[in-house]
């Protein structure tokens, strides 16, 4: 049997994390699904506080949050993930390695340093 390499790891770990995420999204739904009949029957049925309709006001302040998990678990975290958080991150560092050259060659014209010893004062 051949050992798995980390990409392949890494691919496993991500697909288990997200149908981890969706199966608590569908634990979620459907226990908003117990949950609202379990209201609705309580106030109609069983006649509680049956002065006004209080189990459409939980049912939709329930399902907004269900709606801000759905949107969680299909929208922000593909697109806001890891992966997007580490290609950001590579993103600003490429951009700060620019600058710091572009420093360097304009204080190497100005006369301030050689190229040899730049990297040195630089990197300590």
């Amino acid at each position: 049997m051949t050992k798995p390499t980390d990409d392949q790891y890494q691919i496993y770990e991500k697909a288990r994390k997200r149908t981890k995420q969706k199966k608590g999204l569908l634990s979620h739904f459907v226990f908003f699904l117990i949950g609202a009949t379990f209201l609705i029957i309580l106030n109609k049925v069983i006649k509680f506080h049956t002065e006004i309709d209080w189990f459409v006001y939980v049912i939709f302040i329930w399902l907004f949050f269900l709606l801000v998990h759905t949107a969680n678990v299909f929208i922000l975290k593909p697109f806001f993930g890891k992966e997007w958080e580490k290609l950001q991150t590579e993103k600003l560092m490429e951009k700060h390695q620019k600058k710091l050259e572009q420093l360097e060659t304009k204080l190497e014209k100005q006369g301030a340093f050689t190229s040899d010893s730049s990297t040195e004062e630089l990197h300590l």
